[in-house]
């Protein structure tokens, strides 16, 4: 018997209970639909964030407090308070850094702002002008403050157009006076909208002077992070070394084991991000397999069904000439079969789910979510659907290709 006529009498085997096959391949679908599911919204998610990441430049570089977190215990471990003016100078200094081209400290914190009887509860932002030329987000009404705001510690703002739309609506907000934990600030520019922009959602913030934020709005003498731009990107791993040299001693470390501070290039950030965002996803996609599991076993049970119901046609089959190998690979081409049909199934419903997934995150969550189903997840899809039906097809082919006509022919 060729193997062209094994699958014709598999899937005419098949076809003759067909509510049962559909049945039978229920628990693939659901598998296969999950797999491609998680998958594609967590490559999705890799993407959305890398692209974040990517939006602050090759060359940006960013300092942090608190030594680097290398699993959830050491959080516990981070400082806040590391990162001061005297470290922002020291930086500063082009004989301490080289290739440095420009750095800024930022301070952020959430608070209610409040104009005439309108107020939201927004992030402030304490930054420099620096912060524009890093994440290009130039006022589109009005100005950027200057250094000398910054020096005087002048209460100005630069304020979101969700911001803007929410506090003044049409109404122009330009020189008018919005109040931030009780003081007031004199608005200087208007944002224009530009959603989400590397770390921060541009249209729904409050930039103001650093030295501002520090000392009227938080009560603080340090800084959160610390922004640096390198001259080029190949000077990235110069000046990331020199920072840590600089920090190193103006904080009195000799352990590098015992640094307050961590300096994260874009490159890094991106590859941690990838790294977190595929253990992610390998865990949601061993989850999901669980279920393929029950749909082996299921499939195996209904194979056995069949081939107890099948008895008298297996002893037929044999006492006409039919072969140990032919019963068994009809069999076992019927468990292939049903389990590839449901991988095609599961791989169109993944698709389609992902699909409107994508459109909920991208529509109504306003993300810049890319619909994306990676090919890696197809081939598993059917790779594994295809391995189902063998392993758990063959005790059953294999109990089927065992049986003595004689036996089979007398069975009732």
């Amino acid at each position: 018997m060729t193997l062209n006529d094994s699958f014709t009498t598999a899937l005419a085997g098949l076809q003759t209970n067909k509510s049962r096959s559909a049945l039978t391949i229920l628990g693939i679908v659901i598998g296969i639909t999950a797999i491609i599911l998680v998958m594609s919204v967590g490559r999705g998610a890799e993407d959305l964030i890398l692209n974040q990441v990517r939006g602050l430049g090759s060359r940006t570089i960013i300092i942090a407090p608190g030594r680097e977190p290398t699993g959830p215990s050491s959080f516990a471990e981070i400082s806040t308070d590391s990162l001061k003016s005297r470290d922002v100078e020291a930086l500063k200094n082009k004989a301490n850094v080289q290739g440095l081209k420009e750095l800024t400290p930022a301070v952020m914190q959430v608070f209610t702002v409040a104009f005439e009887n309108e107020s939201v509860r927004k992030n402030v932002l304490g930054a420099s002008e620096l912060i524009a030329k890093i994440l290009d987000i130039y006022p589109e009404e009005g100005s950027f403050f200057t250094d000398e705001d910054i020096r005087q510690k002048s209460s100005v703002a630069i304020i979101g157009s969700e911001v803007k739309e929410k506090l003044f609506g049409a109404s122009d907000a330009l020189g008018e006076k919005i109040k931030i934990k009780g003081r007031s600030f004199r608005v200087v520019g208007v944002l224009p909208p530009k959603g989400q922009v590397a770390l921060f959602n541009v249209d729904d913030i409050v930039v103001v002077p650093y030295s501002t934020a520090q000392q009227y709005l938080m009560g603080i003498n340090y800084f959160n992070m610390i922004l640096a731009q390198s001259e080029s990107e190949e000077a990235v791993p110069r000046v990331v070394r020199d920072i840590e040299l600089t920090l190193r001693e103006t904080h009195n470390i000799d352990d590098p084991e015992k640094d307050d501070f961590h300096v994260t290039t874009q490159a890094d950030a991106a590859e941690r991000v990838s790294a977190i965002t595929s253990i992610l996803t390998i865990l949601l996609v061993s989850v999901a397999a669980i279920s393929l599991v029950v749909g082996g076993i299921g499939i195996m049970n209904i194979m056995l069904i069949s081939v107890t119901e099948r008895t008298r046609e297996i002893g037929l089959r044999k006492a006409l000439g039919a072969t140990e190998r032919d019963v068994l690979t009809q069999f076992l081409m019927e468990a292939v079969i049903l389990t590839a049909l449901g991988g095609i199934v599961g791989i169109f419903l993944g698709v389609g789910f992902s699909f409107i997934a994508s459109l909920v995150l991208s529509k109504i969550f306003l993300l810049q979510w890319v619909f994306t189903v990676p090919l890696s997840a197809v081939l598993l899809g059917l790779g594994v659907s295809t391995a189902i039906g063998l392993t758990f097809g063959l005790y059953p082919a294999r109990q089927a290709s065992l049986k003595s006509p004689m036996e089979a022919l007398r069975y009732e």
